[in-house]
């Protein structure tokens, strides 16, 4: 008795530390999942939020006369003001050992005694264009150095010169000069400017050498012949391509090729142009009105040639016009000014509307964005201002991930996704849909290719093989999921894809002799005499079709050829392409469905196999017994009795195949393209996340798109799981009765 009831206290002892065990195990796996969910919100929220301008730093500054122009340096340490007296004055904005905030630090004069400053073009990059009173122009630079000497950072301004201090000849006769227009890179400078006499006028400055270390130029003159009457503002694109005139109410458009002819005209009817600007990247042009909206317009190609279209609108003010238009450097957000002194911060190209409010009573003089586009500085009412600026993801809507998106230089709205390029104005495209898209149909084609061979098989193996046969085949197939992805990945892409592209139409031939093959076969072995029959063993009977299977695969790649010669004029991927007029990929969605439905097939067999190997007998002996034809009792009692295994090990498979990465990063082009068609490739969720992570600035809005991205990844295989989950119970009870 003692031994029994110490056996007994042991068995319960392993049996509570199992359950406990079990249950810790159970929740670490569900507390795991809650902690990645998570931690996938934490890094994509800030993607989301709203931006936000808080006020920094402000002083009074006696200033007379008025404010062209202010600024700020890259850190925000100092800041600048150009006056109409032609005076450039640098101020300090945070204490330090050498000076305290609020403090002038340095003064300089701008243009010669006794003259003013009549008109300021500001180009961008810092650069500030200076006419003065007589008529005079030059091109300045505040210039910001960093000195480290005493142990502590100290912003040292000056004035830096990129054209040299001579004043610049606009106009060979000497005109006075009204308005001014101008961009330059390191090779030339152009100007387009609208002289006294009424003449349009374009100069070009060719830089002997460059002009990032050497001023000297050769000036080029040419009057353009347009009239010139209403021209009220000029701006150049920064590419030196385009220059646009403000003319009455429209906008003319010349091209600044050898010629300067007019190239298109721009007329926002019904509303007066009040402010006019050039977006970052040359290529859009935002225009003011008196009814408060600001409209975007870039070229687009059409039937009849490249044309300027209205791509958006922004409504800045209910019932106030557009007083300025303030555009960043290097993205595509712009800020606007009323005569109350309302500001407004948009994006264009996710249509967003960032912010409104406020930074001062009135009109200001003069605004400016910081370089980084993380501040503000503002002169008016005699006050010197600067606010921080929290927009660091402006261009991420849930409208600009998941809808159709005009960019600029594309015909019409499109869903894009690309994230990177080789030139310095490229805008990042972030579109959601052709990845997510790209997962589905990845999916899907393997699905196709996976699904009907391993639940024939797994059918076959449970129900009709011999024991001795399935002891052998079930764990052979079980080793194929050991296989490790990126070795199929590789074997899809470089062999694989080569030998469907040289016999696509073998391909083709398959999906016919093999069927063919297997009945004629089976038909063959139905009409053998019994007496031939009882002398194969039974475990034999499969084993017979694998010549039948062989015998068809070459006849399908020897047929191939003639078959091309004939009906596809010796070239059949020629003929897809020019005759048919679809496009064809050598890693494309067959590959990847070859090859991913490979790697699902034992994922897909194991477990629907043991849910039908477990089918209790009775079942299948009652049905036999009572006359039912074995085809009969699969149909009507086996399947049904097995099918929540079966839709398990389904949902399983899909699980697996649209979470696959490798297979899908080396078997496919990984182009971002909507497009159902099998002889294009695709780019899918999980392939994007491990192409783009490791190029990805930590903290950028690639960086938690990328994440996003895991998060929908993370969602939709979630969902799918648990409505699957559903639907088996569904089943189980439904069939459970059987």
């Amino acid at each position: 008795m003692a031994i029994a009831s110490t056996s007994a206290n042991y068995r319960k002892v392993k049996n509570s530390l199992a359950q406990w065990l079990i249950t810790l195990g159970g929740i670490s796996v569900l507390f795991t999942l809650v902690l990645i969910f998570m931690y996938l919100l934490y890094v994509i929220k800030p993607i989301f939020e709203s931006a936000k301008v808080e006020a920094g730093v402000k002083f009074a500054i006696n200033q007379e006369s008025p404010v062209f122009a202010t600024g700020v340096d890259e850190l925000k340490e100092v800041a600048y003001i150009i006056t109409e007296r032609g005076t450039i004055d640098f101020y300090q904005l945070v204490d330090s050992s050498r000076y305290q905030a609020g403090v002038k630090i340095l003064s300089q004069r701008l243009v010669a005694d006794g003259e003013r400053l009549t008109q300021l073009v500001d180009v961008g990059q810092e650069q500030k264009l200076l006419l003065d009173s007589a008529g005079n122009v030059q091109l300045i630079v505040p210039n910001f150095s960093a000195n480290f000497d005493s142990g502590e950072r100290v912003i040292i301004p000056s004035v830096r010169y990129p054209l040299g201090e001579a004043y610049l000849p606009i106009d060979e006769n000497n005109a006075r000069l009204i308005e001014l227009g101008f961009a330059m890179d390191d090779e030339k400078a152009i100007f387009v400017a609208l002289t006294q006499d009424k003449r349009l006028l374009k100069t070009t400055l060719l830089a002997e050498d460059d002009f990032s270390y050497d001023s000297a130029y050769e000036a080029q003159y040419q009057v353009i012949d347009h009239a010139a009457q209403g021209i009220s503002d000029i701006l150049v694109t920064p590419d030196l391509a385009m220059a646009f005139i403000h003319q009455d109410e429209q906008v003319a458009v010349f091209s600044l090729d050898e010629e300067a002819e007019l190239k298109a005209t721009i007329t926002p009817q019904p509303s007066n142009i009040t402010a006019m600007a050039l977006l970052s990247g040359s290529s859009s042009i935002l225009l003011g009105d008196d009814k408060g909206n600001v409209t975007q317009w870039f070229e687009v190609a059409t039937e009849q040639g490249r044309e300027f279209k209205k791509i958006r609108q922004f409504k800045v003010s209910d019932n106030e016009p557009v007083t300025a238009i303030y555009t960043e450097q290097f993205r595509k957000s712009f800020y606007t000014q009323t005569p109350s002194g309302e500001m407004g911060m948009f994006y264009t190209t996710s249509a967003a509307d960032l912010w409104r409010g406020h930074l001062h009573q009135g009109n200001g003089q003069a605004f400016a964005i910081a370089p980084r586009a993380d501040g503000l500085v503002m002169f008016a009412n005699n006050e010197l201002a600067t606010f921080a600026v929290e927009n660091e993801h402006p261009e991420v809507t849930w409208q600009a991930l998941w809808q159709e998106v005009w960019y600029e230089g594309y015909p019409e709205p499109e869903f894009i996704w690309q994230s990177t390029s080789g030139s310095d104005d490229f805008e990042a495209k972030f579109s959601l849909v052709p990845i997510s898209f790209g997962t589905i149909k990845a999916a899907m084609y393997a699905m196709m290719f996976a699904v009907p061979i391993a639940l024939t098989a797994a059918i076959y193996t449970a129900y009709f093989m011999t024991p001795s046969l399935r002891r052998k085949v079930k764990p052979t197939i079980e080793l194929m999921e050991a296989l490790p992805t990126v070795i199929l990945g590789f074997l899809a892409g470089l062999w694989l894809a080569p030998i469907i592209e040289i016999y696509l139409p073998a391909i083709c031939l398959l999906l016919i002799f093999i069927p063919s093959s297997v009945f004629i076969t089976a038909f063959a072995w139905h009409k053998l005499p019994r007496s031939y029959k009882t002398r194969l063993p039974e475990t034999w009977a499969p084993i017979i079709l694998i010549p039948a299977i062989l015998l068809a695969a070459y006849a399908s790649f020897a047929l191939s050829p003639m078959l091309e010669l004939h009906l596809f004029g010796g070239d059949v991927r020629q003929y897809i392409t020019n005759d048919l007029g679809i496009d064809f990929d050598q890693r494309n969605a067959l590959v990847v469905g070859i090859a991913m439905g490979f790697a699902v097939i034992p994922t897909i067999f194991s477990m629907a196999e043991d849910a039908i190997f477990s089918v209790p007998k009775h079942l299948t002996s009652g049905s036999l017994a009572l006359g039912a034809t074995q085809w009969q009792t699969l149909i009507k009692v086996v399947l049904l009795t097995a099918s929540p295994g079966i839709f398990s090990a389904v949902m399983m498979g899909l699980g697996r195949a649209v979470g696959e990465t490798m297979i899908v990063l080396m078997a496919t082009g990984n182009t971002p393209i909507l497009d159902w068609s099998i002889f294009q490739g695709m780019r899918t969720l999980a392939a994007n996340i491990a192409v783009e992570m490791p190029e990805s600035e930590v903290g950028s809005s690639h960086y938690r798109i990328l994440f996003l991205a895991a998060f929908v990844l993370f969602v939709f295989t979630f969902v799918f799981n648990t409505l699957a989950e559903f639907v088996r119970q569904r089943l189980r009870e439904k069939y459970s009765s059987l």
